[in-house]
């Protein structure tokens, strides 16, 4: 018999879990995304939760909420949500009828357009393991990665056909985009032969494989199956005020966390979904004024290239419909938030988290401008806290440690084996940082960036950020190297703005002018552009790669 203690802390775990549920459903309620159905939609609406789950079941329930408003935007046009839901219940059909099971792993190698939602729905609506797939990888890392995860469909661009000539799955491909929209190997031919027609129930719910990023390393999947608690989205919503029935932009790539998040909850919301399958500044800025989201989704790296434009063309845009830009991804530089503040207004989000850990913490409008390089506090039932190299705890402002996340939402765990390290029940993210007074965190870089030079402990973000404060410097990314006499030391490459001249010896005067003179890198170089990923993170890899045998250069 359990003894009263464990009854007494079940009970309070119980007590705990329900307070979480029911403050998150308040955000959701105020966001629109709760409501007060008519008694035969809340009867579809449960039917189809019960049949498809979380994923399967939001285009669906969008359909029986908004069916005639706008669910997408794209290159080809428009398509409502009800539209969204006929064809991926359609295309679900026809890909039972192909021979797809529960049991099949579905690999998604597609840019952003309407295909990705259909494939994504009617995977979701099958209850299938759906693999994401990098668009920018080269066909021998996209060979090993479908042969390690078991794909036995692709569905992928017609501008991939060369990239996966060696990807030969069980079950083929289908192109998720292709300008011969009656081509066979379609899923617009799959859909309209399927048309009216919808899939069998699934005895479980879909699960999603997300990749790492890979900056260090090769990609990992990351694998997440669906959950039912309203905690994700009430701790989203309990700092960033979406609403019901907006629009979104989309401009992150909609195979990595930070896109399709936003894509699912657009739809959940009842938001139309804004998208082109090639990011261009300006062709968002054109969107945004024709379009007018209150939403904007972005990495870093495309808030800058939008920016940037914004100050060279002063008043060529209007921009005055945003509410909301959420920028995720890598890095949000403290100069870029200033600049964006300037330009745009107070309408910046910060999210920090990782495909492993889910959410850490938000930055609020209110944060960036008392403190425009952080990335914000924990969302409420969520746990951040920093530990020393040996394990314990640090506490107070100030100390920089590594970052550990709790949030009851983490994933669960590699699809190659293995996880993330974790103490105390909290997750490791792989950075280190410090909180402020305020308790706003401030993420210092990977932990595995930090270098020792000589005595001297560096953060080569420290140095990023201020050479970003430069006015002829556009880019910037700091690493360490090996060095004979001193170990490591920094070194630095640089995106010079157009129109402007910096020396190497300027480079270094800066940082010598305005930190401690042994932050300054020996090594500048000068760079066209840095090397990203899509979705913005520089491949520190690639620059450490490039550098010289070390050599010292003297002061």
């Amino acid at each position: 018999m359990a003894s009263r203690s464990t009854l007494a802390s079940t009970s309070l775990a119980l007590a705990r879990r329900a307070a979480l549920e029911a403050r998150s459903a308040g955000y959701a309620w105020q966001a629109g995304m709760l409501a007060l159905d008519r008694p035969d939609k809340a009867a579809r609406i449960l039917r189809a939760m019960g049949r498809f789950g979380q994923l399967g079941a939001a285009i669906t329930i969008a359909s029986i909420r908004h069916g005639d408003r706008l669910g997408v935007i794209d290159e080809l046009g428009s398509l409502t949500f009800s539209d969204l839901d006929e064809r991926s219940s359609a295309l679900a059909a026809g890909l039972h009828d192909r021979g797809i099971t529960q049991r099949d792993t579905i690999g998604i190698l597609c840019r952003n357009h309407r295909g990705f939602l259909d494939a994504t729905f009617a995977t979701g609506k099958l209850g299938t393991r759906t693999l994401y797939l990098n668009t920018d990888f080269g066909g021998p890392q996209l060979c090993d990665v479908c042969e390690r995860e078991g794909v036995t469909l692709l569905i992928h661009d017609e501008e991939y056909e060369q990239l996966i000539a060696g990807v030969e799955p069980s079950r083929g491909r289908l192109l998720g985009w292709t300008e011969d929209r009656g081509t066979a190997d379609s899923i617009e031919r799959v859909i309209r032969d399927h048309a009216g027609q919808a899939p069998p129930v699934p005895t479980e719910p879909a699960s999603v494989v997300l990749l790492t990023s890979g900056t260090t390393g090769t990609p990992r999947g990351a694998s997440r199956h669906q959950g039912t608690s309203l905690h994700p989205i009430g701790a989203l919503l309990s700092k960033v005020p979406y609403r019901s029935r907006e629009s979104s932009y989309i401009a992150a790539p909609m195979f990595h966390g930070l896109g399709f998040t936003q894509m699912v909850l657009a739809v959940t919301l009842g938001c139309t979904t804004i998208v082109d399958r090639r990011f261009k500044p300006d062709r968002v800025l054109d969107a945004i004024s024709d379009r007018r989201p209150e939403v904007l989704v972005v990495v870093p790296v495309m808030l800058q290239r939008i920016v940037s434009l914004l100050e060279a063309e002063p008043g060529g845009w209007d921009t005055s419909s945003l509410r909301i830009i959420f920028s995720s991804g890598s890095q949000l530089e403290a100069e870029l938030v200033r600049r964006t503040q300037r330009a745009i207004g107070d309408v910046l989000y910060n999210f920090y988290g990782s495909t492993e850990v889910a959410w850490a913490t938000f930055a609020t409008p209110e944060d960036l401008r008392a403190a425009p390089g952080t990335a914000g506090r924990p969302p409420f039932g969520t746990i951040v806290r920093l530990y020393d190299s040996g394990g314990r705890p640090l506490d107070g402002s100030g100390k920089t440690g590594r970052i550990f996340v709790g949030n009851g939402y983490q994933f669960d765990g590699y699809t190659g084996g293995g996880g993330k390290e974790m103490l105390d029940g909290l997750m490791s993210t792989g950075d280190v940082g410090h909180f402020d007074e305020a308790g706003r965190l401030f993420v210092d870089g990977r932990d595995d960036d930090m270098i020792v030079s000589g005595a001297e402990t560096l953060f080569p973000g420290e140095v990023e950020e201020l050479l970003l404060t430069h006015p002829a410097v556009e880019e910037a990314a700091v690493v360490g190297v090996e060095d004979a006499e001193f170990g490591q030391r920094l070194a630095a490459f640089v995106v010079r703005r157009p129109g402007t001249e910096l020396s190497e010896d300027g480079v270094r005067e800066f940082v010598k002018q305005n930190l401690a003179r042994y932050k300054a890198p020996r090594d500048v170089t000068f760079l066209e552009h840095l090397p990203r990923n899509p979705t913005g993170k520089v491949l520190k890899r690639e620059l450490r790669a490039r550098q010289a045998e070390p050599t010292h250069l003297s002061e």
